[in-house]
Formats: C-alpha cells, structure tokens, sequence
C-alpha cells in the first residue's frame, strides 16, 4: 500500500483538526468573558492582586472546554 499525499479521509481530518482548535479558542475565550461578565470582580484585577482562587477557576474554565472539545473532536473523527 503506497502512501497518497492527497488523501481525501487525512485532507478531511486535517481539516477537521484545524476548525476544532478555532472553536475551542473561541469557545474558551467566549467562556472567560462571559464568566467575567456575570461575576462582581472584575477577574484580571483579582489575578494581579495574586487571588490564587480565581486563577484556578480560570485554569477550569480552559480545562472544561479544552476535554469538550476534545471529546467532540475525538469522536468525529471515528
């Protein structure tokens, strides 16, 4: 079996690859804003007074829709 570079199933993956980290940016960014929007502290004023709480909410935050979309990513590709 010779290896194909125009593969249409690896152009498809990659392709699937490449808009999967867009909308996990976007969608960790939108997330952190809106989490930002509904609190009473404003969250970048808190991470510069060291508030080691609200940082570890933050790394949730990304962690939370890094594995979602993952897993959704993940499971397209199968």
């Amino acid at each position: 079996m010779e290896f194909e570079w125009f593969d249409p199933i690896m152009i498809r993956n990659f392709i699937y690859a490449i808009f999967g980290v867009i909308v996990g940016m976007l969608s960790s960014i939108g997330t952190y804003k809106l989490v930002n929007m509904t609190t009473r502290f404003d969250i970048p004023i808190e991470l510069e007074k060291g508030n080691l709480a609200v940082g570890v909410v933050v790394a949730g935050i990304f962690i939370m829709i890094g594995l979602i979309v993952g897993l959704i990513i993940g499971m397209s590709l199968n």
